[in-house]
């Protein structure tokens, strides 16, 4: 199969010709349809996950059909039409049992513990647990949006921060995790502030919902607070930076909720937090990690409904071929929107 490869970390994925991969037999193989380029894979190829072994083949928002299936599957067949949690549990821990797969305590990442989607098939691993069937009206550039991106934004704002109607939500940075959360913060009729440094984010912020924009230059804990008159009811930082942590943990109003999306990882690992503010005004700290498989149907239920609307976050369609030049780049220029890879 034709598949992104690199051999060393920082250095250039290259197109190479790989073996197929064999299912499992709990698993599926899947013939990748749509995968998203994600700051994720980015960190992946800097060399900031212990997980990733070399060589390696990045990707883990992925939509296709299934095209092999293992003796021991019941519930899906050759043909079918899914997605997959880029979490994916074990089936067997005390997590899994619970119904807490997004933190699996053996949890496997496509693109992360074993070789990922940019390519043109992908082994999926306890395939009744984790793999999701898709509405027939979605495309898969759309469903492959979902994944990573605005399935942990969903649970950020619905599970994690319990967002309800009539309070004011913040999300500091504006690129395919924080659009995702002011679209469905704002669906759950909450006033959604968007926080980012370049206009064009901003102003598609405002299209999904966002009732204010802030330049994130400026003084931005200051202005939420004149904002909301007092300070948000819940914050993310959809981007993952010491400076949009402690922005969002400062413009909360006592009581409230910072929920991080945004992944902290190699120099930023380890941030100085604002500990006064968070123990005098009784701030929750939350950490998001993805959605379970089992928690898509509300989503989905949501997106059929025509109350979400994640094609409207697809923004780039690009080749597998194009794919090396857009992960290198995914820290330097991000698109507004998500970039998907459709044709292999």
């Amino acid at each position: 199969m034709k598949a992104v490869l690199f051999e060393k970390f920082q250095e250039a994925p290259k197109v190479v010709n790989v073996a197929d991969p064999s299912p499992e037999p709990h698993g599926v193989v899947l013939k990748v349809e749509a995968t998203g380029v994600c700051r994720s894979d980015w960190h992946g190829w800097m060399g900031h996950d212990s997980d990733i072994e070399l060589p390696h083949i990045p990707g883990h928002e992925l939509a296709g059909v299934v095209e092999a299936v293992g003796k021991d599957v019941k519930n899906w067949k050759v043909g079918d039409r899914v997605t997959v949690p880029f979490i994916c549990g074990c089936g067997s821990c005390s997590e899994c049992h619970a119904g807490h797969q997004q933190v699996c305590l053996h949890q496997e990442q496509p693109g992360f513990t074993h070789w990922g989607s940019f390519a043109e098939y992908v082994p999926i691993h306890q395939a009744d647990l984790n793999v999701v069937a898709l509405p027939e009206a979605m495309d898969f550039a759309t469903a492959a949006s979902l994944g990573c991106r605005f399935a942990t934004s969903f649970r950020a704002v619905i599970d994690q921060g319990k967002v309800s109607a009539g309070q004011w939500v913040a999300v500091h940075g504006c690129g395919g995790v924080g659009l995702s959360a002011v679209m469905i913060a704002s669906a759950a009729g909450a006033n959604v502030i968007g926080v980012d440094l370049d206009p064009a984010k901003l102003a598609l912020a405002k299209e999904l919902g966002a009732v204010a924009a802030i330049d994130g230059k400026g003084d931005v804990v200051e202005a939420i607070k004149e904002i909301t008159k007092g300070g948000a009811h819940v914050s993310l930082d959809a981007l993952g930076h010491p400076a949009t942590m402690t922005n969002s943990i400062l413009c909360l109003r006592p009581r409230g909720k910072h929920i991080q999306v945004g992944l902290m990882l190699g120099d930023h690992a380890a941030p100085a937090v604002p500990m006064p503010k968070i123990v005098g005004q009784e701030i929750e700290l939350l950490g998001s990690h993805g959605m379970q498989a089992h928690r898509y149907g509300a989503m989905l239920d949501m997106v059929e409904s025509g109350k979400l609307n994640p094609a409207r976050l697809v923004s780039d369609k690009i080749s597998i071929d194009a794919a090396p030049e857009a992960l290198m780049n995914m820290d330097k220029f991000q698109s507004v929107g998500a970039t998907v890879i459709t044709s292999f």
